[in-house]
């Protein structure tokens, strides 16, 4: 049986990954993983979402908001933080010095087997358009190799059919599978590649055409 994809989300821009609070439902599914360095204190944990300001880890951490810490990531990159707030089993930490997202992403790619290697979940927020009977302008909020998130006013409905048009990516038709207020998720019928996305997501950061979350 062939090992479960991430579903830790890559967040695109200077933002820290918990600042805007509607996101997709929490999905099933491994989690990238972290080291807690705390006072000479080695913890294990998971990554449920990063930035290159920050992240949201997972796991058992004792941690209070304030505490000072350092997170090590699958890239070597051992950024210094601080805990920004804690609910649960989850700390947001906030980086002192911002990380490299897209070595990150290659570095989790890399780490998968080549015949099964699959984009995992990049928030990232650009104009599209999405086709249903009529042309509706949308807002893309995060892409994985199975799907898409969106955010519009008058969005299909759970069940319909549409297609996403994004500048500079060639994106499958696909079925929107849930719904909620002003968003929409999206499962296209092929699988996005991440040779097709990697490089469009690269070209988008570096024309700038990331936009902010509202």
């Amino acid at each position: 049986m062939a090992e479960a994809s991430s579903v830790t989300t890559f967040v695109m821009g200077e933002r820290l990954p918990w600042a805007d609070g509607t996101t997709v439902p929490d999905s099933n599914g491994p989690l990238e993983p972290g080291v807690i360095f705390d006072a000479g204190k080695r913890l294990d944990c998971s990554i449920r979402s990063i930035s290159a300001l920050g992240a949201t880890l997972r796991g058992k951490l004792q941690a209070t908001p304030g505490q000072e810490i350092a997170v090590e990531l699958t890239t070597g990159q051992r950024p210094a933080g601080t805990v920004d707030w804690v609910r649960g089993d989850e700390a947001g930490v906030r980086f002192k010095q911002p990380v490299d997202i897209v070595a990150l992403i290659n570095r989790t790619l890399i780490n998968q087997p080549t015949e099964r290697r699959s984009m995992p979940r990049v928030e990232l927020r650009c104009a599209v358009h999405v086709r249903c009977g009529q042309l509706i302008p949308a807002v893309l909020r995060n892409i994985s190799a199975q799907g898409l998130q969106l955010e519009g006013e008058g969005l299909p409905a759970r069940g319909a059919y549409i297609e996403v048009f994004i500048e500079g990516l060639n994106v499958p038709p696909g079925e929107v599978v849930w719904s909620k207020g002003d968003l929409a998720g999206v499962e296209l019928f092929e699988e996005l590649s991440w040779t097709s996305i990697m490089p469009w997501i690269r070209e988008t950061v570096r024309k700038g055409s990331v936009t902010s979350a509202a």
